[in-house]
């Protein structure tokens, strides 16, 4: 009697791909050149073993000197809101409303969206591959005192004399139309609400520019950008942090707590000894 076929073996079409064919898959669909946290957010553990070889990641001082010039150009670039401070063994940035500290292991603690913002940077500066950027000189946060309310103010006095041209246009028309010429006085009337129309945009760009430029100066003076003092959530040093002493990060839109962790495995960045 001829032995019975095994009905344990898998099709073909079921086996997992290899190390190889993910890393392929994964770099068909992520833009590691604009990685930034919804991207991290979407890949599985799968997914980030495979774009990311744990046995070449940088760490320790070098990984933070990286990311302190990574962070520095992205605030320069008003990439990220923060400011960014070097300490022996860690590197913190914080802004009026959140924080995150990175230790030269690659772990990442804090909460909110400078968090979500730090992670993907020390997710590059842990790669050899990433070429950080020169970081530019001196403060890249700007004093309070000196935000001013927009660079568009040439083009605001242009369009209001486009304006005032328009309404002087449509006064000579509205004359020349109660002199009998029908046509003038409808152009004139046409002119003037132009003219009126394009000073309420010029009135309503200078009054954002103002809302928009005194919230960023209030953001500027709640994160100590004035002087040497940080909020009062952020922690002076890990034994505050340990004892809980800050407040507890805030659910984010799922409901759930941020991670403690820049990886996906419960392991930090540069730990090969994990299993």
């Amino acid at each position: 009697m001829a032995p019975a076929e095994s009905t344990n073996d898998a099709p073909a079409g079921d086996s997992e791909p290899s190390l190889s064919e993910l890393r392929e898959q994964v770099e068909e669909k992520y833009d590691f050149e604009s990685f930034g946290p919804a991207e991290m957010d979407e890949m599985d553990r799968e997914e980030w073993e495979a774009a990311f070889d744990t046995e070449t990641w940088i760490t320790g001082e070098k990984l933070l000197d990286r990311l302190e010039a990574d962070l520095r150009q992205r605030v320069a670039d008003r990439d990220v809101f923060a400011r960014i401070e070097r300490e022996d063994d860690r590197l913190l940035a914080y802004s009026d409303e959140s924080y995150a500290i990175v230790y030269g292991d690659g772990s990442v603690e804090g909460e909110g969206t400078v968090r979500r913002d730090v992670e993907p940077s020390v997710a590059l500066c842990s790669m050899e591959s990433y070429d950080v950027p020169d970081p530019p000189r001196g403060d890249v946060l700007p004093d309070p005192d000196e935000v001013e309310e927009g660079d568009g103010e040439l083009g605001n006095v242009m369009v209001q004399l486009l304006s005032v041209a328009q309404l002087l246009a449509g006064v000579v028309l509205l004359g020349y139309g109660f002199l009998g010429n029908g046509i003038a006085f409808v152009a004139g009337l046409f002119l003037l609400g132009i003219g009126l129309f394009l000073l309420v945009v010029v009135a309503n760009a200078r009054l954002s520019e103002a809302f928009r430029a005194d919230a960023y100066r209030t953001r500027l003076r709640q994160m100590g950008a004035e002087g040497d003092e940080r909020p009062a959530f952020v922690p002076d040093d890990d034994a505050e942090l340990a004892a809980g002493s800050v407040r507890q990060p805030e659910p984010n839109q799922d409901g759930d707590r941020p991670r403690e962790r820049a990886s996906t495995d419960d392991t930090v960045v540069g730990d090969t000894d994990a299993e």
